[in-house]
């Protein structure tokens, strides 16, 4: 099993060296929505739909963005039926309403749901299938046709969705999540706008950027890791280690929201290439299962598994540490790596994110390992593997 595994893993790694996948131009900084959709509007469009969520969409957050185009002249339809973990069915409600439409470009506003809702419709809707079809990684499924011209907006910083090649989406029924990975889910554009992200509450500000971090450890600790996803990661991880509690704190921040919001998509551009691990893995059950947000579950599950994995990948947590600022200079790898992880269940105390996951029931626990087994393993460029012993004894750790 493991050589197995471990042999697709490196087919990927290969690919990520070699290939250069997509990376959106990328507008920065207050009013950066705005700039995006006045580059929109001077591609000549003429007709655009938006993609987000009702809530955004009552806070009136996506109104002044809608009203420019109108301004322009441009008909502009709004989808807001997307929600938490979108499943194929709404997928398929946005297909619909995209052939009624027949946009020339499609906007995506919101989280990350949002981002891979719309991903999701555009590759269905261009390819003409039930989006169950597109799920896995695009070099072991049929050729596939590119979507409309598409544009994001995210409003939280957090997924990294709007420059990676991936889009989530859950078979409701079987509650299981699913991954769509394909290049051509990546927008041609993007804006990071810090000013959509000062109204965040904590309680999405703190699992959200604990997102972001898992994004970044996890493809640094990683067996593929590049040279580039390397930087990235070390540069995101820094930023928000240093800046995640203030913008949890002073959500009107502006510095530290758009800090997290430049290192959750550099986690993003990170991890898109060379993939996460365990905490997904799991996390994506846990979600599937029960509902709970995907960064609240990477955020609980994310210290338990870096504990797992530590012996193998020490020098790498340790590296982490260095750059983020935290142990001393003298410190072994051994400690940089056990005060990393400290730092990290520090900053979960201190943002108020449980230790246990309430929903979890024993009896679930061999559905949930052979669902992360069959995600990760020749998937991720794991550096220690579970055993169903080792994943049960975790769970446990999880229980309420």
């Amino acid at each position: 099993m493991n050589v197995i595994s471990r042999i697709r893993v490196g087919i990927l790694g290969l690919v990520g060296h070699v290939l250069k996948f997509p990376k959106p131009f990328t507008f920065v900084g207050p009013g950066a929505s705005f700039s995006l959709i006045r580059e929109i509007i001077g591609l000549g469009v003429k007709r655009v739909m938006v993609i987000t969520d009702g809530q955004l969409l009552q806070l009136g957050i996506v109104n002044p963005h809608i009203q420019l185009l109108k301004d322009h002249q441009i008909e502009v339809e709004v989808f807001s039926g997307i929600e938490p973990d979108p499943g194929f069915e709404l997928v398929l409600e946005g297909v619909e309403r995209l052939k009624r439409f027949k946009p020339d470009a499609v906007i995506a506003v919101g989280g990350g749901s949002s981002i891979d809702g719309a991903k999701a419709i555009l590759l269905s809707h261009a390819n003409d299938c039930h989006p169950s079809r597109l799920i896995g990684v695009w070099l072991y499924s049929w050729p596939r046709k590119r979507g409309l011209p598409f544009f994001a907006i995210p409003t939280t910083a957090g997924t990294g969705a709007e420059a990676t090649i991936a889009a989530v989406v859950t078979d409701k029924a079987a509650q299981i999540k699913h991954a769509i990975i394909d290049p051509k889910t990546v927008p041609a554009m993007v804006a990071l706008d810090p000013g959509l992200m000062v109204g965040l509450p904590p309680f999405i500000t703190a699992p959200t950027g604990m997102d972001a971090l898992t994004h970044a450890v996890e493809a640094y600790i990683c067996t593929i890791a590049t040279r580039e996803t390397d930087e990235l990661a070390r540069m995101a991880t820094a930023s928000i280690m240093r800046n995640l509690l203030t913008a949890y704190s002073d959500g009107q921040n502006l510095e530290a929201r758009e800090r997290m919001a430049v290192a959750a998509c550099m986690a993003g551009l990170a991890f898109t290439r060379v993939g996460v691990g365990y905490v997904h893995a799991i996390a994506h059950q846990l979600g599937g299962l029960y509902h709970v947000p995907h960064g609240l579950a990477n955020a609980i599950v994310m210290p338990y598994a870096l504990e797992f994995s530590k012996p193998n990948c020490a020098h790498r947590l340790a590296g982490l540490a260095r750059v983020s600022g935290i142990g001393g200079s003298g410190a072994s790898d051994a400690e940089l790596a056990d005060a990393f992880i400290a730092k990290i269940r520090k900053l979960n105390a201190e943002m108020q994110i449980p230790t246990s996951v309430k929903e979890l029931k024993r009896e679930d626990f061999d559905k949930i390992i052979n669902r992360a087994f069959a995600e990760a393993h020749g998937t991720y460029g794991l550096p220690r593997y579970l055993t169903r012993d080792d994943a049960t004894a975790l769970l446990e750790k999880l229980l309420p």
